[in-house]
């Protein structure tokens, strides 16, 4: 994944098809962003980047006298929110590049969230800037996204299973990884009008199998969305062979209790407009 671009295609689409599993993988994730909701107080909410809309929804049901919008770029993944949350009416879900997102009359977020869905803009000073001009003056920002991939095991020990790209990436490109720097994001916040900036460091369990074939299961998941499915179809069938008998050989080697669970580290970041 590079960029908002990717999203709209095969990415959105992948991570549609697996939202019940990729919900089960941050459940942890978005149970401490929901704790962090409490710490403000706010009638309309914009959730950046929603996806299948599980933050949204959790938000909507906790608030019933809130009003959520949850925008997406992925078609495939709005779909997939506005199907869950169909029942819950104070909850909506928008096809649009959150970057350019325009609020319909009268909305104007006093909260603005996001479960790991900041990562993707392909210029973030500029989008967190429309984010500013778009939000009520007395705005805060919670949003969470992953720290340093070796303190990811998605990352550190997954990733590390597939060859090395020609080309080392650049750190701060479009990505998973683009916010790892919280200086890098302390910067990007306040050029953009954020202010009171705030990093908690969050660690979690990324629960990635479970059940009587735990290996199975995650090795069917880790195979469906993030690095290894966008660089899988162009590698060599002979390394495509040898990295499934990587990758079967680690995800057996962890697992515990019928469960397969990799260590996550993520960055709970918090602002508010300037």
């Amino acid at each position: 994944m590079a960029g908002t671009h990717d999203w709209k295609g095969q990415a959105g689409d992948g991570w549609a098809q697996e939202w019940r599993r990729t919900d089960r993988s941050f459940g942890g994730l978005t149970e401490r962003l929901l704790s962090r909701t409490r710490d403000f107080a706010f009638s309309s909410v914009l959730d950046i980047g929603c996806g299948a809309g599980e933050l949204s929804l959790a938000i909507g049901r906790g608030r019933p006298h809130a009003r959520v919008i949850g925008v997406d770029i992925s078609r495939s993944l709005i779909e997939v929110a506005r199907k869950r949350g169909e029942r819950l009416l104070n909850v909506d879900f928008e096809l649009s590049d959150a970057a350019q997102w325009q609020p319909s009359s009268g909305f104007s977020p006093k909260l603005l969230v996001s479960r790991h869905g900041v990562m993707f803009f392909d210029d973030p000073v500029a989008a967190f800037s429309h984010f500013a001009a778009v939000s009520a003056p007395d705005a805060n920002l919670l949003f969470s996204c992953f720290r340093e991939p070796q303190e990811n095991e998605i990352f550190s020990g997954v990733g590390a299973l597939l060859p090395p790209p020609e080309t080392p990436p650049d750190p701060k490109a479009p990505g998973p990884m683009a916010f790892a720097d919280r200086d890098h994001v302390r910067s990007i916040l306040t050029s953009a009008g954020w202010k009171d900036i705030g990093f908690e460091p969050y660690d979690f369990a990324m629960v990635v199998g479970m059940g009587e074939d735990a290996a199975d299961d995650a090795i069917s998941y880790l195979l469906s969305i993030g690095t290894a499915a966008a660089r899988l179809p162009d590698m060599p069938p002979a390394e495509q062979e040898a990295f499934h008998g990587r990758l079967r050989a680690f995800v057996e080697s962890r697992v515990i209790d019928g469960l397969v669970a990799l260590r996550a580290a993520a960055w709970i970041v918090t602002a508010r407009r300037a």
